[in-house]
C-alpha cells in the first residue's frame, strides 16, 4: 500500500491509499489545504485537529451547495424534457394526422351550389342553342 506525503495548513502528514489512488488524494489534500489556509489566515495559528475540522466543515458546505445546485439543474432537466416530450407526442399527432388526409380518398363530389351553377348554364346554352336553331330554319 503506497504512502504519500501531504501538506494541509503548512502541516505535513503521510497517508496511506490504494495504488493507483494517489492522483486523487493529493487533490483531496490541495483542496483541504485551501481551506486550512484560509481559516488559519483569517484566525491564525490554531490545534490540526481544530483546523482539519474546520476545513473538512468548509468542504462539507460547498458540497452541499453544489449537491443543491445539481439537484435544482436536474429538476430544470426533468421539467425541459417533459416539455419536450409533450411537444415531441403533439408533433406525431400533427403527422398522423396529415398522413390520414393525404392518405383519404380526393372528393369527387361538388357541393350543390356548383353543381346547381353548372346545370343552369347547361340550361342556358341549351336555350342559346335552340334559339340558333329556330333563327337557322
Amino acid at each position: 500500500m503506497p504512502e504519500i506525503n501531504i501538506q494541509i495548513g503548512g502541516r505535513d502528514f503521510t497517508v496511506a491509499c490504494q495504488p493507483g489512488e494517489e492522483p486523487y488524494l493529493q487533490a483531496a489534500a490541495r483542496m483541504l489545504d485551501t481551506e486550512a489556509t484560509v481559516i488559519l489566515g483569517q484566525i491564525g495559528r490554531m490545534p490540526v485537529d481544530r483546523m482539519l475540522l474546520m476545513a473538512g466543515l468548509m468542504l462539507a458546505d460547498k458540497t452541499a451547495a453544489l449537491e443543491d445546485e445539481v439537484k435544482g439543474l436536474q429538476d430544470k432537466l426533468a421539467a425541459q424534457e417533459k416539455t419536450l416530450a409533450a411537444s415531441e407526442e403533439r408533433l406525431a399527432d400533427r403527422a398522423r394526422r396529415i398522413a390520414a388526409l393525404q392518405d383519404a380518398a380526393p372528393r369527387t363530389e361538388l357541393p350543390d351550389r356548383f353543381t346547381d351553377g353548372l346545370a343552369e348554364l347547361a340550361a342556358r346554352a341549351e336555350a342559346i342553342a335552340d334559339e340558333l336553331d329556330a333563327r337557322r330554319a
